[in-house]
């Protein structure tokens, strides 16, 4: 009976949130270890399904760097990178639409279907959802040439809100198109934060591997401002992968995301964890302090 009363007070604890974030849209970056480990995958899965059935409109966007590099393995074509970005030139391109659209998102909607969710893979390509351009210039505006690596210039969100407030689960991706149909690799992450400022989405959350943003001491930092997280990479105290992440966080905030998080994806039911809780997990970016 005990054990049964402590299940009944999680439940309790979870619906003021339940109550907050009903018709709100939450936007998954899944990526990380969360993609590789089987047990991780399916509750990955377990917990987008449950957002939708309590009332919230989660959409999905995926990367799959791994696969792609696995792939061109086995083609024997070479995996070149600038800044962290995968030079893409035309058979690169192929390799990567055909492993993220063909296979990657499609494994997921099949894992969302298999626990009872309705997913639909898209990517950029359908309906025009992610227009873009060349990116010929690094994030220090610096020229640069990678190729079929895009820089989005629009997302036309309508054919997302169609889904989302029917039943559906979007599962995006990350290719995008341009104005004259050439396909282009986007960063996931890139895309994800996108996502979010043109749905106005109540969360953005980052599935990593890392437990969230560290103070000097190595503690993780729990909440902070755009302003707050700026001013820790300019000191060095935010440095290396973590960085392009965190400047992601800060630019949705900015763009009117209500709150961004970074969580820990190794942890089961991560994403969760994070909605439903009172403690939370992981580090949450806010346009202003909170």
């Amino acid at each position: 009976m005990q054990e049964l009363i402590k299940k009944a007070g999680i439940l309790i604890e979870a619906l003021p949130y339940i109550q907050k974030f009903y018709d709100k849209t939450v936007v998954i970056k899944y990526g990380g270890n969360a993609m590789i480990n089987e047990e991780l995958k399916h509750s990955v899965m377990e917990d987008v399904t449950l957002l939708k059935y309590v009332g919230m409109h989660p959409v999905v966007v995926h990367g799959g760097g791994p696969d792609i590099t696995a792939a061109l393995s086995a083609f024997q074509i070479e995996s070149k990178f600038v800044g962290g970005l995968r030079v893409t030139d035309a058979e690169t391109m192929r390799v990567a639409q055909m492993v993220l659209v063909g296979k990657t998102n499609k494994e997921i909607v099949s894992l969302v279907n298999q626990n009872g969710g309705k997913a639909v893979g898209i990517c950029g390509i359908d309906g025009s959802l992610i227009e873009c351009e060349a990116m010929d210039k690094d994030a220090d505006g610096n020229p640069v040439d990678l190729g079929f690596v895009g820089r989005i210039v629009n997302i036309n969100k309508n054919l997302l809100v169609n889904l989302t407030k029917d039943e559906f689960i979007p599962v995006i991706a990350p290719i995008g198109v341009d104005k004259n149909g050439q396909s282009y690799n986007i960063n996931a992450d890139t895309v994800a934060g996108a996502v979010a400022a043109a749905l106005g989405a109540e969360k953005l959350m980052f599935l990593t591997d890392v437990s969230g943003v560290q103070d000097k001491d190595g503690n993780v930092i729990y909440a902070m401002s755009s302003a707050k997280a700026a001013q820790m990479i300019d000191e060095g105290t935010i440095s290396g992968g973590m960085i392009p992440k965190v400047k992601g966080c800060i630019e949705a905030t900015m763009q009117g995301v209500n709150s961004v998080h970074i969580i820990d994806g190794r942890v089961l039911h991560s994403i969760l964890l994070e909605i439903f809780t009172d403690a939370g997990i992981g580090t949450m970016f806010t346009r202003e302090d909170k």
